[in-house]
């Protein structure tokens, strides 16, 4: 079988993707641009539905940047402790809302690269922000992202850095948002770190790791 290029990879991958899963979003709660933004923070490797229930929580004692910011940081973690990594993701909340009040003026900054100054917020969370909350185009390349897009083919790295740029080359920029979101859905139905449903998956008709 001839080999398809990646740019026809990114199209059929698209095309089966929105079609298999048309309501295709992000899974973390939102109601406020900094509370997504501290939930952007929790999800570092632990479960968006875990996440938006202790979120739940955080809110309910701290409803405000101001409160978070000035909370001692033993309360915060004892709060987010079953979203794990307690220690860093406590200095990243912390560190956000004080940013937040103290130094962006109560506005969550539509800049990647002012949100990684935050203590502990990598690109993939810096991207997470800006696209969900002012809708810039931006690939969050997460552990689904990442495993969907090399067994496809359209990259070969496992290095996220490397995939985002990979895929920012075959796949237009408004689809940047909506390809993690449908990376994720695939990962988390068919495309499985273990024993992943190649048969039913939609991709299969292409995907390089299946044929």
């Amino acid at each position: 079988m001839p080999k398809i290029s990646r740019a026809k990879l990114a199209e059929q991958t698209w095309n089966a993707l929105t079609k298999a899963f048309p309501e295709s979003a992000c899974s973390l709660d939102y109601d406020l641009p900094e509370r997504l933004a501290i939930r952007g923070i929790l999800s570092a490797q632990c479960t968006d539905k875990r996440v938006n229930l202790t979120s739940k929580e955080l809110f309910a004692k701290y409803p405000d940047m101001s409160s978070v910011a000035s909370a001692p940081a033993e309360d915060i973690a004892s709060v987010i402790k079953p979203c794990g990594l307690t220690a860093s993701k406590t200095a990243s909340v912390k560190d956000f809302a004080e940013r937040y009040v103290g130094c962006w003026g109560g506005t969550v900054p539509n800049d990647v690269d002012e949100l990684m100054k935050v203590r502990g917020i990598g690109r993939k969370i810096a991207n997470l922000i800006v696209g969900e909350i002012y809708g810039t185009p931006a690939i969050v390349v997460d552990t689904h992202c990442k495993r969907v897009m090399k067994r496809v083919g359209i990259t070969d790295s496992d290095d996220p850095a490397r995939v985002e740029k990979d895929m920012m080359k075959v796949f237009e920029e408004d689809k940047w948002i909506a390809i993690g979101h449908l990376s994720v859905d695939l990962g988390r139905t068919y495309c499985k770190a273990q024993s992943p449903d190649c048969g039913s998956c939609p991709l299969s008709g292409f995907c390089r790791r299946r044929i």
